[in-house]
């Protein structure tokens, strides 16, 4: 794979990216909490992108991968702000988002903040308004005093080092809130969930169908999937998803 490129954004953050040319609209790939643009969904989608001759975007949020920045100074602000840069500055036109877990919750402010530049929507097991919902409504008072009054708390994690949450992160989360309002999704859109995840339960899902208004929207349940959502048959689903909103939107 060829090194990435890079972008610095209005905020002065550098963020590595891949892209190519191609038929619109293109394909924005959003990653998770922690995860990067060279993760098994995001290759298979660059994949299949070139050889179908479709423009496509993967890149880092800022304190992830190969982006500047820590990951314990950002927050879903940040990123959000990363992804609106990124389309901005590197993509044409309407752009069909794929967004996995935390990249759920990006694409949906996406579709808040700039309606017109979406052609569609696929989401992968879509965590919106995670750092509340989850996290801050999970913890315990020792870690909301942790949070509130050291400022972060540690938490253990099956992918790698603790994770390290901070109080800027739960704070500004609640000032990015989507399932408290409402939620115009006026394109195509795409749900998918594995029943199996231990990180973002199905009623998330269900939530976030019954919230959303909008015109064509679907959920799709797998059973026995996983949070990684990324054997064989769960990226044919992903790119089928793909497919379906493509067509849907012309």
């Amino acid at each position: 794979m060829s090194d990435p490129q890079y972008l610095t954004t209005p905020q002065g953050r550098k963020l590595a990216y891949h892209r190519h040319d191609g038929a619109g609209p293109g394909v924005v790939f959003l990653g998770g909490l922690r995860s990067d643009m060279e993760g098994t969904k995001a290759l298979h989608l660059h994949d299949w992108a070139r050889a179908t001759g479709r423009a496509f975007l993967r890149f880092d949020y800022s304190g992830h991968g190969q982006s500047s920045g820590e990951f314990e100074a950002g927050c879903i602000g940040d990123w959000a702000e990363d992804a609106a840069a990124a389309i901005d500055a590197l993509t044409d036109g309407p752009q069909v988002l794929v967004g996995s877990s935390m990249g759920g919750w990006v694409a949906l402010l996406m579709a808040r903040r700039a309606p017109a530049r979406l052609a569609g929507l696929v989401t992968v097991a879509a965590a919106p308004d995670f750092t509340e919902d989850a996290m801050w409504a999970g913890f315990d008072d020792a870690q909301r005093r942790a949070v509130m009054e050291d400022g972060q708390v540690a938490l253990p994690s099956e992918y790698g080092a603790p994770m390290i949450i901070t109080r800027r992160m739960i704070e500004d989360g609640r000032d990015h809130l989507v399932l408290r309002d409402s939620l115009a999704l006026p394109f195509p859109v795409r749900f998918l969930q594995g029943t199996a995840d231990d990180d973002v339960d199905m009623s998330v899902a269900t939530t976030l169908l019954n919230h959303a208004q909008g015109p064509d929207m679907r959920l799709t349940l797998v059973k026995g999937a996983d949070h990684r959502f990324s054997d064989a048959d769960c990226l044919d689903l992903i790119v089928k998803s793909v497919e379906q909103v493509i067509e849907k939107s012309a």
